[in-house]
């Protein structure tokens, strides 16, 4: 996708009416706590609707209304163009990550996808799960 089609910084305007997918793509994005993340994948099962390329579609159209870097790759890959912005709020929120390998390619860490992902679930009193 190019940064002509990405929105998910914020640089372009949104419409004033978000197509009804798009506003619950963006709901399940804004429930998600901070140091957690959630795939493309995960946001299509919660919603029981689309799938991670539908989801990955609105977050780049419309996703700077909310918190775009805690909806990611599966693979904990951080957001090609938007890695050091990602990288940033990351660290800022304590999200765990894991340091690259003297081979990667720009030597960006990961996520820790075992330890940052977010299952939806509430925890006990009510609470978001931090498990």
């Amino acid at each position: 996708m190019s940064q002509d089609e990405t929105d998910a910084t914020g640089d372009g305007e949104q419409p004033a009416e978000l197509p009804e997918y798009a506003e619950r793509v963006l709901d399940v994005a804004d429930l998600i706590p901070p140091g957690r993340v959630m795939t493309y994948g995960d946001v299509a099962e919660w919603l029981g609707d689309g799938g991670p390329r539908q989801v990955g579609r609105v977050m780049a159209l419309y996703g700077s209304a909310v918190p775009w870097w805690r909806v990611v790759r599966a693979d904990g890959a951080l957001l090609p163009g938007h890695e050091l912005r990602a990288l940033g709020h990351y660290r800022a929120e304590g999200t765990p990550l894991r340091e690259a390998s003297r081979r990667a390619d720009g030597h960006l860490p990961r996520l820790d996808m075992r330890r940052a992902r977010w299952d939806g679930a509430p925890a006990p009193g009510g609470e978001e799960s931090h498990t």
